[in-house]
């Protein structure tokens, strides 16, 4: 079997662009799948709209796979997508306001080079939580909607490691899709 990578780089380029382009394709996908299922999971512990943050082990995933690039154009992806097919645009306003603020401080700690996979899902978890506190302050005018910032911070947190020690799992298979 005759190399691709030293005898055709331009079919090898050509080759890792397509997987490089499927592989995107199969996290948006996953990552879709994962808002929808999370959006049918009864999760109510006091406060409206309350979520797991499923789909963020799928861009902390990509995050540390591809870079941030990647990770933001899926994410961003997603949420129009989903917000789309199963949601509103007063969802996907939320939605973005707090990947926004996540995504910056999951790049940030992850260029800090402190914490791990779980560290870093654990901030985004938690800096999500906090930006859609704000949009909400800033849309019904008032700062007493802060009242439920300790229960999103635990619950950020928790959800966070736990999506971390999943995104962690999966990067041990990592070796395996990215040459």
């Amino acid at each position: 079997m005759i190399p691709l990578r030293n005898n055709f780089p331009e079919l090898y380029t050509g080759y890792m662009k397509t997987k490089k382009t499927a592989l995107l394709g199969l996290v948006l996908a996953y990552a879709m799948i994962l808002s929808y299922i999370e959006s049918m999971i009864p999760f109510f512990f006091g406060v409206p709209g309350m979520k797991l943050g499923l789909p963020n082990m799928a861009i902390v995933f990509l995050l540390y796979l591809y870079g941030e690039k990647e990770a933001i154009l899926i994410n961003v992806l997603r949420i129009v997508l989903t917000g789309l097919l199963f949601g509103s645009m007063f969802g996907i306003m939320f939605s973005i306001a707090g990947a926004v603020i996540s995504f910056i401080t999951m790049s940030i700690v992850k260029k800090s080079d402190i914490l791990d996979v779980r560290g870093v899902s654990i901030c985004g978890g938690v800096a999500h939580n906090i930006g859609q506190l704000l949009i909400a302050a800033f849309l019904v005018k008032t700062s007493g909607i802060m009242y439920y910032l300790p229960v999103l911070l635990i619950a950020g947190s928790l959800c966070g490691f736990i999506n971390g020690f999943i995104a962690d799992s999966m990067m041990k298979y990592s070796k395996l899709l990215k040459a």
